[in-house]
Formats: structure tokens, C-alpha cells, sequence
């Protein structure tokens, strides 16, 4: 019997319950979320949209995630209406052929996204490759970003910075069987709980016709010669964002230098700039509950706890 047939039938609205648990937070019964596609420009947008009142928040993924890595910071957020979008390439988005997943092309879909599901959102949160999306997407088209949360990146983000992240995100595309994608991904995060990862490997990846498993993302071209990160350009949306902006950043990710911080600050003065203990890159991930109160309190002046 393969590790598909072993595993229960995928219900990607099926986990909310032993996130919350996981969390500490209250279960008062599954939040109201959906799916829905907008097509942009001839290309399908995908998007978790929680709550059925307008959005007030946005948030963008990072670099081979999905938008159910925000599904624990969501319910932390309580009732809060948002939308949380699968990237192009990513999770149920439309691929490209060109493989150009970076933030300056992205930006420009994404805005026609949010402007259909989110337009007038108070705050765009986004991680890693969603951060550097957001930053573009708060310089070409402000009046969609009114704040702006950037999770572990910026601009001088480099191959070495990220080389642990790179290391798993490079490896095979698919695996002979869920355990052995599962350990995987257990050996290079070994800051998480096995049941999250098995929940984001759910969400991450699908069987194969023939047992093996796939992630569900495209690989990302090189944006540069000889596969070299280079995002410096986007210092100059750095210079340019009209909203106000917090950085936040993991303990124990060097992802961000002390002199990135201090060039986004030099740039953008007034910047908050948060440091959450215990979390890696993947904030959401590690301190989703931590997460989500800076959020809370960044956009809105409140804990959600105080709400």
C-alpha cells in the first residue's frame, strides 16, 4: 500500500482545529473560509478569503509556501476578515513558462488580485518573497498597501543569507513516498512540531498517479546571472513607500543583518522593527501566536486579546 492510500482524504479546510490546539488557542468551532480564483490579465490568482466581511488584511506568502502558512496567525487574529494568497506558481495559482516568480512581475498581478478580493484592506503582510512583493507592491500601487508588514527579508537578501532555506527548497521536486518528503522536511526544520510539518507537507505537495509525491510549486527561475540573488533595485521601493512599515524578524534566521535593518531605516526612519523570539525565518510558522499580535497591534492599535 502506497503513503497515499495510507493517508485520509485531503481536506484542506480539515486542520483548523489541531492549529489551534497546537497554538493554545480557544476552539470555538471551524472558521468561515473559502477559496476563491480570480483570473488576472488571462492568470489564475488562487486565495484563501477568511470571514464574510470586507478583508482588512492581506497576506502574501514566501519562496515554495502556500497561503495555509498563515492559517494559524488567522485564527490568532480571531474574527478578523482577510485574504491570504497562493503566489503565482504557487499553491492553486497559475504557473508560467518563463518561471518569473519575483517580486516586480508578481507585484503587478497581485494588484489586480487585491483589488478584486481585498481593495481596502488596512494592512499587506508578507514573508520572505511575499515581503519583497509587498514592498514592491506598496511602491507602485500605494493605494492598496496602507501599512506595510515586512516577515525576515529585504532588499539585500543573498544566496548566503539564505542558504539554508535555499538547501531545501533546491532538492528533489518528488519523493517515492510521504515519508520520506516528510522526514525531509523534518530534518531541515527542526525548530517545528512533526504535526505542522506533516500539515504544511498536506497543503504542500500531492500523489502522484504512480504513489510518489510532488510539492505543489513551480521552481523559481534565476533572477540573475548565474542564479545570483540580486533585489537591491527594490531599495529604491524601500525609499519610496508612502505607508508606514514594520520589520519583523526571526531570533535565529540570518536572513537580516544588523546592517539591513539599519539601511531600511535609514530609508524608511520611522520603521518599527520587531524581533521575535524563538522564531526562525518562517515567523508564522515558529511564533504564529506572537506574529499575529504585532499585526494586531501595527494595524490596528490592539492585541486581539483586547478586542
Amino acid at each position: 500500500m502506497t503513503a497515499a492510500a495510507q493517508l485520509p482524504a485531503y481536506d484542506e479546510f480539515g486542520f483548523f482545529e489541531e492549529n489551534a490546539r497546537e497554538a493554545g488557542l480557544a476552539w470555538a468551532g471551524p472558521p468561515l473560509v473559502r477559496r476563491e480564483n480570480v483570473d488576472v490579465g488571462g492568470e489564475r490568482i488562487s486565495a484563501l478569503v477568511w470571514g464574510d466581511r470586507p478583508a482588512e488584511l492581506v497576506f502574501l506568502h514566501g519562496g515554495a509556501q502556500n497561503a495555509h502558512t498563515w492559517d494559524t496567525v488567522a485564527l490568532a487574529l480571531g474574527d478578523r476578515p482577510l485574504v491570504a494568497f497562493d503566489l503565482p506558481g504557487h499553491g492553486h495559482s497559475g504557473r508560467r513558462s518563463d518561471g518569473d516568480y519575483w517580486p516586480v512581475r508578481n507585484a503587478e498581478i497581485l494588484a489586480g488580485a487585491i483589488s478584486e478580493l481585498a481593495p481596502q484592506a488596512a494592512g499587506v503582510i508578507g514573508m520572505s518573497l511575499g515581503g519583497l512583493t509587498g514592498i514592491r507592491l506598496a511602491s507602485v500601487h500605494p493605494h492598496l498597501v496602507r501599512r506595510l508588514v515586512v516577515v525576515d527579508v529585504t532588499p539585500s537578501v543573498t544566496l548566503a543569507k539564505s542558504a539554508p532555506i535555499a538547501a531545501f527548497i533546491n532538492g528533489p521536486e518528488s519523493f517515492p513516498s510521504f515519508e520520506e518528503i516528510l522526514e525531509r522536511t523534518v530534518r531541515h526544520n527542526p525548530t517545528r512540531s512533526v504535526s505542522s510539518l506533516r500539515r504544511g507537507i498536506l497543503h504542500n505537495a500531492h500523489p502522484l498517479p504512480d504513489g510518489r509525491w510532488a510539492w505543489r510549486y513551480d521552481r523559481l527561475a534565476p533572477p540573475g546571472p548565474g542564479g545570483m540573488l540580486d533585489f537591491e533595485p527594490l531599495w529604491d521601493d524601500v525609499s519610496a513607500l508612502p505607508a508606514p512599515a514594520m520589520l519583523v524578524l526571526g531570533s535565529t534566521s540570518g536572513v537580516v543583518t544588523e546592517d539591513d535593518v539599519a539601511e531600511f531605516r535609514r530609508r524608511q526612519p520611522t520603521t518599527r522593527v520587531e524581533t521575535v523570539a524563538g522564531a526562525g525565518h518562517s515567523v508564522q510558522g515558529d511564533r504564529p501566536v506572537e506574529l499575529a499580535h504585532l499585526i494586531s497591534d501595527f494595524v490596528f492599535g490592539t492585541a486581539d486579546d483586547d478586542r
